[in-house]
């Protein structure tokens, strides 16, 4: 199961909305994302009839405690009719991640987990599928918006490692997914579709005795 991805630092910044993003020359820096930590999330403003890029912490909270991820994935599968997430996907809740690269675990018999890095190699910025929504915070004027990132079965290049995977939309169905057409929720659903028949480098991650990064400046 995903727990981790990157991105390129200029990814973030929007240069035309309605053709998604583009890679600004000469910046490189990536930037990793983990649960817990705020998103960049491009979401659909019905209202302005424009997309918007929103800071969302990754993960829904746990009951009465808003500190701990409750929710990090929903499956493909059953994201229209779960008690915890039916209501976001009907409602149009739902958003984008741009992504260059994204991890794998692999659970050993000793209990720990190898991570495997996941690159498509070739620069092309890639969109993960998002549900959102917001929780009222005593003393807090806004709410806090949180997401969690929807997964699909692993594809043949990733089945050895596990059985799951982010929804990585083709550039065609970011408009259905976000919700700026009048798509059925039929129609929605469909473009969360395994990536298959991609010719990606999948590699072990080596150990490294780093800090945590700190959350990133977005937009």
């Amino acid at each position: 199961m995903c727990g981790k991805f990157t991105a390129m630092a200029s990814w973030r910044r929007v240069v035309s909305f309605s053709r998604g993003f583009t890679v600004q020359p000469g910046a490189d820096e990536r930037v990793t994302y983990r649960p817990m930590m705020p998103l960049p999330i491009i979401v659909w403003d019905a209202d302005a009839k424009q997309r918007r890029v929103l800071s969302m912490r990754w993960g829904f909270p746990a009951l009465n405690n808003f500190l701990t991820p409750k929710h990090i994935h929903a499956r493909s599968e059953t994201i229209d009719i779960t008690q915890a997430f039916g209501p976001l996907f009907h409602a149009g809740r739902r958003g984008i991640v741009v992504m260059q690269t994204f991890n794998e675990g692999l659970e050993l018999p000793s209990g720990k987990t190898e991570q495997w890095t996941i690159d498509p190699g070739d620069g092309v910025p890639r969109g993960f599928a998002f549900l959102w929504q917001g929780y009222e915070m005593e003393g807090a004027k806004e709410p806090m918006l949180a997401c969690v990132m929807v997964t699909v079965p692993a594809s043949q290049l990733i089945a050895p490692i596990t059985d799951r995977m982010p929804a990585i939309l083709e550039d065609a169905d970011w408009t259905t997914w976000l919700g700026e057409t009048d798509a059925t929720p039929e129609q929605v659903k469909a473009t969360l579709r395994t990536m298959e028949g991609v010719n990606w480098k999948m590699e072990r991650e080596a150990r490294k005795a780093t800090a945590r990064p700190e959350a990133p400046t977005l937009f």
